[in-house]
């Protein structure tokens, strides 16, 4: 999923607009419940050396909320880290753009989204 397609994605499933908070990183953006104003995703993009790989280019990459009790199962998926800048202990980043399949992507946002309720 690309970020576009994530973004009309959200748009259209959580009614969430995307937030730009840094003036130094405008491409960051935050989504958020409208009544209790939680986060529930961050979209970012990073080099790819951020998140321990050997690849220095710039990849999107998409915070989520996730159970602790399978934190470490999902790690195990190719494309899923720790957060990034995020408490790991609660936190994922996945890869956008190929690693994971649409529909995972949509099924992890949707858990982040009633987590952070």
């Amino acid at each position: 999923m690309n970020r576009a397609t994530l973004i009309r994605h959200i748009k259209e499933r959580y009614r969430a607009a995307p937030e730009h908070l840094w003036a130094r990183t405008p491409d960051y953006a935050v989504f958020r419940h409208t009544d209790n104003r939680k986060w529930f995703c961050v979209l970012l993009n990073i080099s790819g050396d951020k998140l321990g790989l050997d690849d220095h280019s710039v990849i999107d990459i998409l915070d989520l909320k996730a159970r602790p009790e399978y934190i470490g199962g999902l790690r195990q998926i190719k494309g899923v880290f720790p957060g990034y800048h995020m408490n790991k202990e609660h936190w994922i980043s996945v890869i956008l753009d190929g690693w994971l399949d649409d529909e995972t992507i949509r099924q992890l946002l949707d858990d982040s989204y009633h987590l952070t309720r």
